[in-house]
């Protein structure tokens, strides 16, 4: 059987893109970061590794954002309508990218995998007790699937070498 594909665009339709293949993995994040970011009460991100993100028209703009690491972290633009797309975090860098599910023409295809910084998140929001969640981050070897966990062990050997 074949990998899913997912295909995302743009509010304008200038940048188009697909996810090659399911995501490592899917958070929720409930930080306060962001929150003001995406100004809503969650961000929702499909971590993939930046090979099997292709680009189908348009060319993204990298903005060096300031993160809560500290670190920063570039996003992805539409230079026509400025919606951000995905992300790269300092820790493996352009590497692996943050996709906005959002995004995505199908984004109910990707639910969260987990819910992350619950400890800030919105008080009205109510979260599925189906679905993990966790008041910081998390040990991902408590909850990423084996074969995420040997592609994100790929992906770190191949930025080793």
């Amino acid at each position: 059987m074949s990998e899913p594909e997912f295909e995302g665009t743009c509010t304008c339709g200038e940048i188009g893109y697909r996810m090659t293949s399911a995501p490592l993995f899917v958070h929720c994040c409930h930080c306060t970061w962001c929150q003001r970011e995406s100004g809503a009460a969650f961000a929702l991100n499909a971590m993939i590794e930046s090979d099997r993100l292709i680009v189908l028209h348009g060319q993204p703009e990298l903005i060096d954002t300031p993160s809560n690491s500290g670190k920063g972290q570039l996003v992805a633009r539409c230079p026509r309508c400025r919606v951000a797309l995905w992300s790269h975090y300092a820790g493996a860098g352009k590497a692996l990218a943050f996709v906005r599910t959002g995004t995505l023409r199908e984004p109910a295809r990707l639910p969260p995998d987990i819910h992350i910084f619950t400890s800030t998140r919105q008080p009205w929001l109510l979260l599925s007790p189906e679905i993990p969640s966790v008041p910081e981050y998390y040990d991902r070897a408590s909850y990423w699937p084996a074969a995420s966990l040997a592609r994100r062990e790929a992906l770190l050997a191949g930025l080793a070498r």
